[in-house]
């Protein structure tokens, strides 16, 4: 994961599981609303790859759960800790689901076909990217979830042309949510 300039970033501060949920709708909302990304209800050009880093129990899963579910998603969202991968055949195209937390080498991506999901992907949810480094392309948008009181501090770099779009379409208000 070569970490080219940052056009973009933007952080949030959300109170509860709820609103971290409601932020991925936003994410979602704002993925769709990209024209430049959307084209015959598909995702077009490369997969749209979003990182996402925090520690246990940040909230990773959950706000690829509000994610998936506002592309259309309707069962539940499981972590793939254990499975690696979870895939999602939505509106939108073929969604992959990535937890790299059990990886040990980044090598090991190889071996699972991560380039064949990637080019069957119109888009990547990638949880602990740093487990893949050196192997994963540059992130479209790095997540990053911390502890911030009770809450969660979010917060979004754009490191694309896309990533920059979608920050600049996220209509988040947290007052009405």
């Amino acid at each position: 994961m070569n970490k080219t300039s940052m056009l973009a970033k933007t952080s949030v501060e959300l109170a509860d599981e709820d609103a971290m949920v409601s932020f991925g709708w936003a994410i979602s909302s704002s993925l769709i609303k990209n024209s430049s990304l959307i084209k015959n209800n598909a995702l077009i050009k490369k997969p749209v790859v979003i990182t996402l880093q925090g520690q246990l129990g940040a909230g990773k899963t959950t706000l690829s759960r509000g994610l998936l579910q506002g592309l259309g998603h309707c069962g539940s969202v499981k972590s793939p800790t254990y499975t690696l991968v979870e895939p999602y055949q939505l509106p939108v195209g073929s969604v992959f689901h990535f937890d790299l937390y059990r990886i040990v080498d980044a090598e090991e991506l190889e071996y699972m076909g991560f380039a064949e999901y990637l080019a069957e992907a119109k888009l990547c949810l990638i949880e602990w990217p740093e487990r893949g480094q050196g192997f994963l392309p540059q992130a479209d948008i790095a997540v990053e979830i911390s502890q911030s009181g009770e809450g969660r501090c979010v917060t979004l770099d754009a490191y694309s042309l896309y990533g920059e779009q979608l920050l600049d379409q996220l209509d988040w208000d947290q007052d009405k949510k």
